[in-house]
């Protein structure tokens, strides 16, 4: 009955980033090596990071991803290493591949079979898609490979029990949605049942741009059965002995497989390893955080710029932003105008005060009316309107950008899901930024996170007055958010089944029971903010279709499901 010992690193790699990348694999393969293992596995592309895009259409980034992997043979005495990384073929085809070292060298390399190219994924832009299986011989046990999709389909699983594997091993990039983790361990356990097989996971874990990757590498035994699973937003070593029992091994051998080095030696005892599970807020939270995080650091920012309002989008920000890099790493500005009241600006203040953030106050009031003076000849005769309002945002959006230019600091902007869907926001006004952290956050899902940073302390940072104030954006007098939208809880709803579910018109109407002219209303206001949010910042992916990669729709469209 073999027994392997088996290392699955999560590693927080950079896309680009080939000799760092180098470093933190190389660093993974020594605390593997202490703890006398086997195999040690690394995500999928760790070399060049994921999703590298276009950088794969450069020759000389191809070359320098193969040098790194030969640099890492060299570490690789008495442990097999398997490494994500990019190959070329004698033909010239690119492939995702998964490179094999053991002894000190390349012992050979399987090439991802099946390439998504759904949701963010582009893969058929790049790879060419490997035909052949890959088995190797490990202290007697034979460990079918895979790389992400490849587990997320029937076939290969399939075609490496014929085989004879016991384990299959899956090196994945397999990016952060709300509840990800729970399908992930559904399908991959079913997998596992359906084989007799094994399956060990390592997911990459971190932020690349809109993506977070949320690590929560993964061991099942061949009945289905979590072993255990990876701290999720981590970094991660998780080291597991996998007894290969008879039930593992179906009846069918065939193949010969890639025999590897391997080591016999007493080994020292795992320590316990208990990783909790997050629930769904603390999950959803953990990825924001990363989020701002690694955009901030990854893309050499040292601190970031806030303008707040008092109200509870950029209060969530402003948490997040401390939270992931510190107070002393933030400023907040607050831009009072002759619509500002004196509660909203109370609070803005209360909450810098509340999360320990520096504070500027800049009134924007000589500005606007400066505005309004020089425009007066052309609008006279003209009714005050929306114009006006986003003057008032745009000049916000100015001195925000003059702060980040002089200082250095990265604005994020506050906007949120259901705002961005709608096109109620200002284009070059509160869209104007570098990193916009709640994009991808319906505004229901901002109150349920308002509320559970409160409840998780310490103290209660965002003041009750921003929860229970009823939104607005105080460009006019007595403006709120419903003089122009429907109840947030109503849109809500309409957003996740237009946009994240992708039900027409008739669907929403025959399955829930919302008013037509709402409804209606609503999506055609979707369609035709599309030009905002093709100009807006790139923000964080938390549900399972974001705006961005996940949905890629034309400006110029006459196609109108209401129509």
């Amino acid at each position: 009955m073999p027994t392997l010992r088996i290392a699955l690193a999560q590693l927080n790699v950079t896309v680009g980033d080939l000799d760092g990348n180098r470093r933190l694999i190389a660093q993974a393969i020594r605390r593997a090596q202490a703890w006398l293992v086997d195999l040690v596995v690394v995500p999928e592309l760790a070399v060049c990071g994921y999703p590298p895009e276009d950088l794969l259409l450069k020759p000389q980034f191809i070359e320098a991803n193969r040098q790194v992997v030969d640099q890492l043979c060299p570490l690789t005495r008495g442990i097999v290493a398997v490494v994500g990384c990019v190959e070329r073929d004698e033909d010239g085809a690119l492939h995702n591949a998964a490179a094999v070292l053991a002894d000190g060298r390349r012992v050979t390399t399987y090439w991802k079979q099946y390439l998504p190219n759904y949701g963010v994924f582009d893969e058929k832009r790049y790879f060419t898609p490997g035909t052949a299986p890959c088995i190797l011989n490990i202290n007697g046990a034979r460990v079918g490979m895979t790389i992400c999709e490849d587990l997320w389909e029937t076939q290969p699983c399939h075609t490496l029990a014929r085989m004879g594997a016991q384990l299959v091993i899956n090196l994945s990039a397999s990016p952060y949605s709300a509840g990800k983790l729970r399908v992930r361990e559904r399908v991959f356990a079913q997998r596992a049942r359906e084989h007799r097989l094994a399956v060990a996971s390592c997911n990459l874990v971190g932020g690349q741009d809109e993506l977070v990757f949320d690590g929560a590498s993964l061991f099942i035994n061949a009945r289905g059965r979590v072993l255990i699973h990876g701290v999720q937003f981590r970094d991660d070593l998780v080291v597991m002995d996998l007894a290969l029992t008879p039930e593992h091994r179906p009846r069918s051998w065939r193949g010969q497989g890639t025999s590897v080095p391997h080591r016999h030696a007493d080994r020292p005892a795992l320590p316990k390893q208990q990783r909790p599970t997050l629930s769904r807020l603390e999950e959803v939270y953990e990825a924001l955080t990363l989020g701002v995080q690694d955009y901030t650091r990854k893309n050499g920012f040292s601190a970031v710029v806030i303008g707040l309002s008092g109200g509870i989008d950029s209060a969530l920000t402003a948490c997040l932003a401390v939270d992931a890099l510190g107070a002393e790493h933030v400023m907040g500005v607050v831009m009072p105008s002759r619509f500002s009241s004196k509660g909203t600006q109370d609070d803005a203040r209360q909450l810098a005060k509340n999360v320990g953030i520096e504070m500027q106050e800049i009134a924007i009031e000589p500005m606007f009316t400066a505005y309004l003076e020089t425009l007066a000849p052309l609008f006279r005769g003209r009714v005050t309107d929306v114009t006006e309002q986003n003057i008032q945002a745009r000049i916000r959006g100015n001195v925000l950008m003059a702060l980040s230019n002089k200082f250095g600091w990265l604005v994020l902007t506050t906007g949120n899901k259901s705002e961005l869907a709608t096109g109620y926001c200002t284009l070059y006004g509160d869209m104007a930024g570098g990193f916009a952290v709640i994009k991808d956050v319906p505004k229901m899902l901002v109150y349920e996170l308002a509320a559970y940073r409160n409840e998780r302390g310490p103290g209660r940072p965002i003041p009750r007055s921003v929860i229970e104030r009823v939104p607005t954006a105080e460009l006019a007098p007595n403006q709120t958010d419903q003089d122009t939208l429907p109840p947030y809880d109503v849109l809500d709803r309409i957003i996740t089944a237009y946009v994240e579910e992708d039900r027409s018109v008739q669907e929403i109407l025959r399955t829930q029971r919302l008013s037509p002219d709402v409804v209606q209303r609503v999506t055609r206001m979707i369609d035709r903010a599309e030009y905002k949010r093709r100009q807006g910042s790139p923000g964080i992916k938390i549900t399972p279709r974001a705006f961005g990669k996940d949905r890629r729709m034309p400006i110029t469209n006459r196609y109108h499901q209401n129509s």
